[in-house]
């Protein structure tokens, strides 16, 4: 019984769904419709992520990663890791697991957060649809609030876990 408990939620979505186009209720519909183009967007981004993800993995040494964004990488590291999440794209799902393998090969906590901030909020084809409906000037303060934002939330971040022992499972 403990293993079917775990799919009752996504059969009882499921059977909510197709209820919805049997009974013509037109917000289930809509939610099925937006369900389906979601999975079919993660089922297509999903795999090349991973792909690159392990390639980065496999391709990058831990020295290089500690020595750059690192513990004692200090204002330098932060900028790197905020030009790092500047020039990538992709949904924020697909931030977290290349934050872990940044943190798993030796990359700050404070680091990681600060990554994780700005990939939500700084990244170039964001920053470009942001500027073309709200304007530069809208986009420019929003960056100067937010991003020295995510920097203390880094800091304070470190400094609350720093004397936390997290376990990295080497390979």
């Amino acid at each position: 019984m403990k293993k079917f408990q775990k799919y009752i939620f996504p059969l009882v979505f499921l059977v909510l769904i197709g209820l919805s186009y049997l009974f013509d209720f037109a917000a289930g519909e809509k939610i099925g419709l937006n369900f389906w183009m979601f999975f079919k967007e993660m089922i297509l981004f999903l795999p090349l992520m991973f792909i690159l993800i392990g390639l980065f993995d496999v391709w990058i040494p831990r020295k290089r990663i500690e020595k750059h964004i690192g513990k004692e990488s200090g204002w330098k590291g932060t900028g790197l890791v905020i030009l790092l999440a500047t020039l990538q794209a992709g949904p924020l799902y697909s931030a977290f697991p290349f934050a872990y393998i940044l943190w798993k090969k030796g990359c700050s906590i404070r680091n990681v957060f600060i990554y994780l901030g700005a990939f939500s909020t700084i990244k170039i084809p964001m920053l470009t649809f942001e500027i073309g409906f709200l304007g530069l000037k809208f986009s420019l303060l929003r960056t100067l609030i937010t991003l020295p934002v995510f920097i203390l939330i880094g800091y304070l971040m470190e400094w609350h876990l720093k004397d936390k022992d997290f376990e990295v499972k080497q390979p």
